[in-house]
């Protein structure tokens, strides 16, 4: 049976965090593990995260549940430590405001996976997102759609993928921690360095084609746009080269302003 990770990366977030624990709670799929790294949160976060493993034991099919809290440095450094203890198959990254799009998303995703060998598993798994707000109402779909093959080239077009609906098997996602000299877009480069190991390596990339994520649009990268759109082309031109990582950042202004 397939195990799926998901972590949960928190600070100060008991404003938001029920929202994400009890869509992991709701999950009508068993094998699942939440692992929840907390940076010392201040406010009642903890709390919450209390009464979530409370209910949890009293459920019928409980999942494991792994809190660590503990200083960290910053919100790629509490991943790494969620890659380090992560026992499924495959990790999911789902932070403090973000859901799943419904109740049968990991049983929806695992029955796409019955006809895999074990031992040849697609390396990640990837689909759509909706944006919702603080309230986890329906905004809208998000505006970059997901390809219908997805290749490490495809990110010279954006992150097309929303971090929280790219799933990646664990065995490879630790061989790939995040790198922490970025601070607004290492998913960005973890996601194109995780697709090229996959095509190194001669691994299936899996298009599941359904709504995986319902995303807090108010994250990290939100708050903090223009730093994130500057590291996102130091990191494109990384692993793309100067020449096309300023053609397709040209692209993305006129787009923006074409959609005014």
């Amino acid at each position: 049976m397939i195990k799926f990770s998901i972590a949960t990366v928190t600070y100060n977030a008991a404003a938001t965090i029920r929202r994400t624990l009890d869509s992991v709670s709701a999950q009508t799929y068993d094998a699942v593990e939440h692992i929840i790294i907390d940076g010392c949160s201040t406010d009642s976060t903890i709390s919450e995260v209390q009464l979530y493993v409370e209910r949890n034991t009293d459920q019928r099919h409980p999942h494991s549940i792994i809190l660590i809290r503990e200083p960290d440095d910053g919100l790629y450094d509490a991943m790494n430590k969620a890659l380090a203890v992560a026992k499924g198959d495959y990790i999911i990254f789902l932070n403090a405001g973000d859901k799943f799009h419904s109740s049968t998303t990991l049983a929806d995703v695992a029955a796409q996976l019955g006809g895999f060998n074990q031992s040849r598993l697609p390396v990640v798994i990837y689909g759509e997102t909706d944006l919702v707000d603080s309230e986890g109402r329906f905004l809208r779909h998000r505006r970059l759609s997901a390809p219908d093959k997805l290749t490490s080239r495809s990110f010279l077009n954006g992150m097309l993928v929303c971090h929280q609906s790219f799933y990646v098997r664990a065995d490879i996602a630790r061989l790939q921690p995040y790198n922490l000299h970025y601070r607004f877009s290492a998913d960005y480069d973890w996601a194109v360095r995780i697709l090229r190991q996959a095509e190194r390596r001669n691994l299936r990339i899996h298009n599941s084609h359904l709504i995986l994520t319902d995303y807090l649009a108010e994250g990290i990268t939100t708050r903090n746009h223009r730093k994130s759109l500057l590291e996102r082309l130091r990191i494109m031109a990384h692993h793309y080269g100067w020449f096309r990582a300023l053609g397709a950042h040209a692209w993305f202004v006129l787009r923006a302003a074409v959609k005014r």
